[in-house]
């Protein structure tokens, strides 16, 4: 079944995001902002134009586009100025999942088949203003490029015709019945554009909408219904909420039918809290959502088990996990490898905060960046050097020296291992 995906964009000017293509009306003065609030809102993919015509117009839109990418947890699409391998890239890095080339500009062709042979069709994108550029560009699309991006209005049934290419439509009509005529056709994947643009936009209203017109729209599907599940007296299933990326155990709850039933539709995990006799989206107040990433249930259909992205931290006393006091330890491995760099990673930010007398870790934050960039250079001349010995011991211990020394060059600079993690992941 082929699922409907509501996808607005943000046009990128001099930092700002404006309201359309030659149209410099300032929507918002921060675009991270306006992309965080559709991605709380229910949008279920992001398109970035950067509207920019100089290189440093670019370099800033590559900026936005990275703090874009750390804010929401939707895919995002980024094009605009682009005129070389270099800018592709760039882009791809700043954490797009796809990159956006225009294909009615000239020489764009040509930029079309060099990147996708070396990052994968699958990063790359044509976005198309005309339908003879459709015509006469179909096969190098197909070969090409993973996904299609028309501009305003074009004869869609013309264009269904021709490419079996998953289309975005991308549209300054703001006409409902127009609008679902889009979404009907079967090679459209998604729409955006003023209509979806729109700040009072409700995706959940419009998705409800498009359902009772038989188009199914992206969204969560649960394989069993709320009635097959074990409940106790008051019509409630406890849930486990875990961090799908650590596995760390973040809070226990429950769920009844309108909760369960909320979070599917959503996306944002909802519970229903027996103290209180109320149901609640977490992060309704605090803005601190868990977006919900995989939903299993136990072999008894008794407990549910929530996969999720938290945001920012858990309650308001800015703890990560509702299991954060400690009753009894013992002594054990960490068997976690991310949480084992991290450790590490904390105890050297600590030192950063906290200095220790005779620590090793001071006399480097005090010497400054360039003595912690020379070690960091040393210790990775060092693994070159033990690499030509046959014996992997020496390597493992200078690979070991080289990480600490890059964990003090992070913590000196602001980056943590998530910002890696991310980065590596969108790559």
């Amino acid at each position: 079944m082929s699922y409907k995906r509501l996808i607005p964009c943000i046009f990128i000017e001099q930092g700002k995001a404006v309201k359309w293509f030659q149209n410099p009306e300032i929507v918002e003065e921060n675009p991270v902002e306006l992309a965080k609030y559709y991605n709380d809102h229910g949008a279920d993919e992001l398109i970035v134009f950067d509207l920019s015509s100089t290189d440093d117009g670019h370099e800033e839109a590559v900026r936005i586009l990275r703090q874009i990418n750390r804010t929401i947890h939707i895919p995002m699409t980024a094009g605009g100025n682009l005129k070389c391998q270099e800018d592709v890239k760039k882009i791809l890095y700043a954490g797009a999942k796809r990159a956006l080339i225009n294909l009615s500009k000239p020489d764009m062709p040509e930029l079309l088949v060099a990147v996708s042979k070396k990052f994968g069709k699958e990063n790359i994108a044509v976005s198309l203003n005309d339908f003879d550029a459709l015509f006469k560009q179909q096969r190098l699309i197909e070969e090409y490029a993973s996904s299609l991006i028309f501009m305003h209005r074009l004869d869609l049934n013309s264009v269904m015709n021709v490419t079996d290419i998953p289309s975005i439509i991308v549209t300054d009509t703001e006409q409902e019945e127009e609008l679902l005529k889009i979404l009907k056709c079967p090679g459209v994947k998604g729409l955006s554009g003023r209509y979806v643009n729109r700040m009072d936009m409700d995706f959940a209203a419009f998705k409800e909408k498009c359902l009772h017109e038989d188009i199914q729209m992206a969204s969560f599907e649960s394989l069993l219904p709320f009635s097959s599940f074990k409940k106790d007296e008051d019509g409630l299933i406890p849930v486990i909420t875990q961090d799908y990326k650590t596995g760390e155990v973040l809070m226990l709850s429950h769920m009844d039918e309108e909760a369960f039933e909320n979070t599917i539709r959503t996306g944002k995990m909802t519970y229903y809290s027996k103290s209180k006799h109320m149901r609640w989206v977490k992060g309704e107040v605090s803005g601190n959502y868990q977006y919900i990433k995989a939903l299993n249930i136990d072999c008894e259909r008794g407990t549910l088990l929530a996969k999720v992205k938290q945001t920012g931290s858990l309650c308001g006393k800015g703890n990560e996990s509702c299991f954060h006091t400690s009753l009894f330890e013992m002594d054990y491995r960490e068997n976690n490898s991310l949480r084992i760099f991290e450790k590490v990673y904390e105890t050297i930010l600590d030192r950063k905060k906290n200095p220790k007398e005779g620590s090793y870790t001071n006399y480097l934050f005090d010497k400054g960046i360039d003595k912690i960039l020379k070690k960091v250079g040393e210790e990775a001349t060092e693994i070159v050097i033990a690499a030509k010995n046959p014996n992997p011991e020496e390597v493992k211990y200078e690979i070991t020296d080289f990480l600490y020394h890059l964990m003090v060059l992070m913590a000196e600079r602001g980056v943590t291992w998530e910002d890696i993690i991310q980065e590596l992941e969108e790559r």
